[in-house]
């Protein structure tokens, strides 16, 4: 190891890589109590211990349109991070998924010769197969918490390892049902439709209204269904302000709802891990479809599927995302327990056990990380 209390660069630029990155934060600090955590992310890294050069709320765009429209905010960074890599040299550099900045910034790490390990790796097997290839000689060691991604990455020659999915490590949810609805005003006696519209301002203000729309006529379908969205601590509460349904915390609502119309996202693993049958949503600017339609190189779109590899979850993209199809789909969801319903729920079950980590001993997936990390620190040694 280089040092007995490293610098380490973490970069994460979404509120999911913002968790992660915290428990991986904690487990880098279980380790070196007094190494050296900056980089880019929020509040949850912040308390972890990480010295924020870029806060979260700027970070967190999806999509061609939006990233180029921001695009001198991101090459202001960029410059920003490579000044403060060159002032304060790191002994390892950590992106945690958010691969629009975090690829680039994993370049210009390895032009350094600082080694980087990349936590919750790019998907680019989606889109061109081939970036696996530059991803290998870039990136000294990828962490994988999407079991599929260890052949694809094995074959491209890129050191990869299957880690285990860190919504695992997450604590199961303390609160009943009885007492979870009564803090919300909810009959427990009826079933819940939770709404999960993203977790960026972007995407929430364009899922919104499709979603809310969707659940009137669930609920016309299925009298005494009680929608609930899901907040997100990223984007403004003023941002749900009209849509006349009551609010509450994600994990939460996940774990009590009947069914769950969901953007598509990290939020459909979740929906497996709670074991709650979903339908999948995506509506984007025009032009990034366009664009997405023609890169796009897998057969589905919700991380569940995938997994699952067959299609768990109905899909709906762009104009096939209308609030009457959306009802239509939940339908098999909201209605007493049948054989469809329960091919779903089995599906569920077995992408969690894909999901779960190697036993190998460490106590979670960010400890698991944390350990490639001392392998790295060791090898530069």
């Amino acid at each position: 190891m280089k040092s007995a209390a490293p610098t380490i660069l973490l970069s994460a630029g979404e509120p999911s890589g913002d968790l992660h990155g915290s428990l991986l934060a904690a487990a880098l600090k279980r380790l070196w109590p007094e190494a050296r955590l900056f980089g880019l992310g929020g509040a949850r890294m912040a308390a972890a211990g990480v010295e924020l050069l870029a806060d979260l709320d700027r970070l967190a765009l999806m999509g061609f349109v939006e990233v180029v429209a921001r695009l001198p905010f991101y090459v202001r960074l960029l410059r920003r991070v490579q000044h403060e890599l060159q002032t304060r040299p790191a002994d390892l550099v950590l992106p945690i998924d958010y691969p629009g900045f975090n690829l680039r910034l994993a370049r210009r790490a390895h032009r350094a010769g600082v080694p980087v390990l990349y936590y919750i790796a790019p998907q680019v097997w989606a889109w061109h197969a081939s970036r696996a290839r530059d991803l290998a000689r870039y990136v000294s060691r990828l962490a994988l918490v999407l079991p599929f991604e260890q052949r694809l990455f094995a074959a491209a020659g890129a050191r990869a390892s299957f880690v285990g999915h860190p919504l695992l490590d997450l604590p199961p949810v303390g609160t009943t049902r009885e007492d979870w609805c009564a803090s919300l005003g909810l009959d427990p006696a009826r079933p819940v439709l939770a709404l999960f519209p993203g977790s960026r301002r972007q995407e929430v203000v364009r899922h919104l209204p499709l979603f809310v729309e969707a659940a009137e006529l669930a609920v016309r379908r299925h009298p005494g269904l009680q929608p609930v969205i899901a907040v997100s601590a990223a984007v403004a509460a003023d941002v749900y302000d009209g849509a006349h349904a009551r609010t509450a915390e994600p994990r939460e609502l996940l774990s009590h709802a009947r069914a769950a119309l969901v953007k598509s996202g990290t939020t459909t693993l979740e929906a497996a891990l709670a074991g709650t049958p979903l339908v999948i949503a995506y509506r984007a600017q025009p032009l990034t479809y366009w664009l997405a339609k023609r890169l796009v190189r897998v057969p589905h779109i919700g991380l569940v599927n995938l997994v699952a590899g067959e299609r768990l979850a109905p899909e709906f993209l762009q104009d096939e995302a209308t609030p009457p199809a959306l009802a239509a789909a939940l339908d098999a969801f909201l209605g007493p327990d049948g054989p469809a319903r329960r091919a779903v729920t089995d599906g569920l079950a077995r992408v969690r056990s894909a999901l779960a980590p190697p036993a190998d001993g460490f106590a979670s997936v960010a400890d698991r990380v944390a350990h490639l990390a001392v392998e790295l620190l060791h090898a530069r040694a």
